[in-house]
């Protein structure tokens, strides 16, 4: 394999890779040993038809698509690793010779690191995020906790009242005619919860059991039956079942109940403690986010499109991932969103491109600060994903490969310049 490199405008270039003769020849018998199952020629039993009649028939060039196929991945791999320049987008193929005894030869055009230009990314200035806990915020906290506990009690010796879970059947009428989809039975309903019509919920407060009543109610013009749209209701609806939340008593059962303190004090504490914590790192991040945004900011470079165009196929792909863990295909999520793939790409754009643009801010800092990572830095990192997988870390490092090693030490080096601006940033009181 040889290959020549030339650079393109506004940060392309086409790498121009040939491949050898014997190296072709090779791929073309592969293909043909996996094609000629499927080929049927008079006289031959299926799969036993000699390379060379079928290639007589059809032409030597029968089998040169599936070549190139088997070809170009490797190919390209090898070029990747041979070439000097930092590429960062997937390649635009297109095959320039393809022919019998003639070495094969494609072009893959690709988008290069752009050079950036630095502005300011020391003394950035970033607003001061208050991390005090206050008396609310733990009593808020507290109040969760005993919602999470609380106990569902059933009422019969009172009329519904607001927050109520209840039980209910029900029939809708517009003009004295029952209509289709108004009718429900043992319907569990939580009064105030906002899940029925505008007015409907409120109408319940003080039903009794048992007894009929009767909830006038106006649907939305923009009610999704669009025969009920702006219509004039009665729902005839009798109440079968009442249950109220019952919170546990605030004192030193409760907090021996749900924490490993044995008195309420002591709970409360933990609790200030713990929201003081989750405070003062969701202000790192967030000083960190402003800072490196700040520096993006002042900061200059010419994005390739097909860079961009790269990262934006790589955010949906990771969505994918993402809902597919959750039991959810891309085809349902398109059809569940009235979206469609190149819709969900062109989206995602600006989401791309501010990624790309903090990555290379980040990697022009590490390099201007000549920040390195260390070999133990590496090998905390590899115990974590062992950690994450749950895997042996002699089986991480085994999966390991030069390009992985460069890939994970680049975004550890990205990590720390973050981390480098942020620590350099100038923090000033927000107005």
């Amino acid at each position: 394999m040889s290959l020549q490199v030339e650079k393109l405008e506004k940060n392309m270039a086409k790498l121009t890779i040939e491949v050898d003769v014997d190296t072709f020849e090779k791929a073309v018998e592969k293909a043909y040993q996996k094609e000629k199952n499927k080929i049927s020629i008079p006289g031959f039993r299926k799969g036993k038809v000699p390379r060379q009649m079928v290639e007589k028939m059809y032409g030597k060039e029968v089998f040169f698509e599936e070549a190139a196929n088997i070809v170009i991945p490797d190919a390209y791999d090898k070029a990747l690793d041979e070439c000097e320049e930092d590429i960062v987008s997937s390649p635009k193929i297109e095959v320039t010779q393809i022919a019998a005894g003639q070495p094969f030869i494609f072009t893959a055009e690709v988008a290069l690191k752009p050079e950036v230009k630095l502005g300011k990314y020391k003394g950035v200035k970033v607003d001061k995020i208050e991390t005090a806990v206050t008396e609310e915020e733990v009593e808020a906290e507290i109040n969760r906790e005993r919602e999470n506990n609380a106990r569902n009690i059933t009422v019969e010796d009172r009329p519904v009242k607001d927050g109520d879970m209840t039980t209910l059947d029900f029939e809708g009428f517009v003009d004295g005619v029952a209509f289709e989809g108004g009718k429900g039975e043992s319907y569990p309903l939580t009064i105030g919860s906002g899940a029925f019509i505008p007015g409907f919920e409120e109408q319940l407060v003080g039903a009794k059991i048992g007894e009929e009543t009767e909830v006038k109610v106006t649907f939305p013009e923009d009610y999704q039956a669009e025969h009920l749209q702006g219509k004039e209701a009665v729902f005839k609806c009798t109440v079968k079942e009442i249950r109220e939340k019952e919170l546990p008593e605030l004192n030193d059962e409760f907090a021996s109940d749900v924490s490993d303190f044995e008195t309420l004090a002591e709970y409360r504490a933990d609790v200030k403690k713990t929201l003081e914590e989750q405070k003062k790192k969701e202000a790192e991040k967030e000083k960190e986010e402003a800072a490196v945004k700040a520096a993006v900011e002042d900061s200059e470079m010419e994005i390739p499109e097909a860079m961009l165009e790269t990262q934006q196929k790589r955010i949906v792909e990771e969505f994918a991932q993402r809902i597919t863990m959750q039991g959810l295909s891309m085809e349902q999520y398109f059809q569940f969103s009235g979206t469609n793939y190149q819709q969900m790409v062109e989206q995602v754009k600006p989401q791309a491109e501010e990624r790309i643009r903090s990555r290379l801010v980040l990697e022009a800092v590490a390099k201007a600060e000549k920040l390195e990572v260390t070999d133990e830095e590496y090998e905390d990192e590899l115990k974590t994903m062992a950690d994450v997988y749950q895997m042996e870390l002699a089986k991480v490092k085994e999966l390991m490969g030069e390009r992985e090693e460069k890939e994970i030490k680049q975004d550890l080096l990205v990590k720390k310049a973050a981390e480098f601006v942020a620590g350099n940033a100038k923090e000033s009181k927000a107005k």
